[in-house]
């Protein structure tokens, strides 16, 4: 532990005393873009945990540590989110998420949550969905574009999404990432309406190129359509 135990919260403490240090090694060169300091090193499982337990606790101690932010330490975001997500209120658990993700500053915590209560609330996600992708913040973009990937490329798809997150610009490494997943996990749920935008390279030419490798190592898509895809490849 390399911080003065006076000087944390009890949360903080918890945390602590899950590290593994080994795992801290391994999850550090996957999040370049945050300091190694701000990682304490605690697993996905024992965060999820945690946060049940924080939900289901006293009330103060949540509100306080919802309230406290920005965080010092990686795993109290990803813990914040996992809280956030066992809201059971659609209202009241995007009003959480809206106040949270202009602190997030990181794909790790961006991809970890997905809140329960968005499943059966798709007319108001689809509203809110929208508004994350234009906005300005890099993270709450990739946010918003998770959410079109992860609940409206089924049964509630519509063509118009794929041209709100095909129209964004972008010179952002994660962002351009999460847009090339969105367009591979297309291809394999919604082909007819995403081939074109490869046919056509609507796409800009990393992103394009991006797409076609997520989707010829996807285990959803034909081989038949991978072979068509990689001679859509660009120089």
């Amino acid at each position: 532990m390399t911080e003065d135990i006076k000087n944390q919260t009890s949360i903080q403490r918890k945390l602590w005393e899950e590290q593994d240090l080994n795992y801290k090694e391994f999850q550090a060169p996957l999040i370049p873009n945050i300091d190694k300091d701000q990682i304490i090193g605690v697993r996905t499982p024992k965060l999820r945990s945690m946060a049940k337990e924080i939900f289901r606790g006293e009330e103060r101690e949540r509100e306080e540590f919802l309230n406290a932010l920005p965080h010092r330490y990686l795993e109290e975001n990803l813990l914040h989110f996992f809280i956030i997500a066992q809201i059971k209120e659609y209202e009241d658990c995007v009003k959480e998420v809206n106040r949270f993700l202009p602190y997030v500053d990181n794909w790790a915590v961006c991809d970890q949550s997905s809140p329960k209560c968005f499943k059966k609330n798709h007319d108001k996600l689809i509203v809110d969905s929208k508004q994350w992708v234009q906005a300005s913040h890099i993270y709450t973009k990739r946010f918003g574009i998770r959410m079109l990937m992860n609940e409206f490329l089924d049964a509630d798809f519509k063509p118009e999404y794929l041209e709100l997150v095909a129209s964004l610009e972008s010179d952002e490494y994660y962002l351009d990432m999460m847009i090339a997943w969105y367009f591979a996990t297309a291809l394999a749920k919604q082909y007819d309406a995403a081939i074109p935008y490869l046919e056509d390279h609507r796409l800009s030419p990393s992103i394009h190129k991006k797409t076609i490798q997520k989707a010829v190592d996807s285990f959803r898509i034909l081989e038949e359509r991978k072979q068509y895809l990689k001679s859509l490849r660009v120089k």
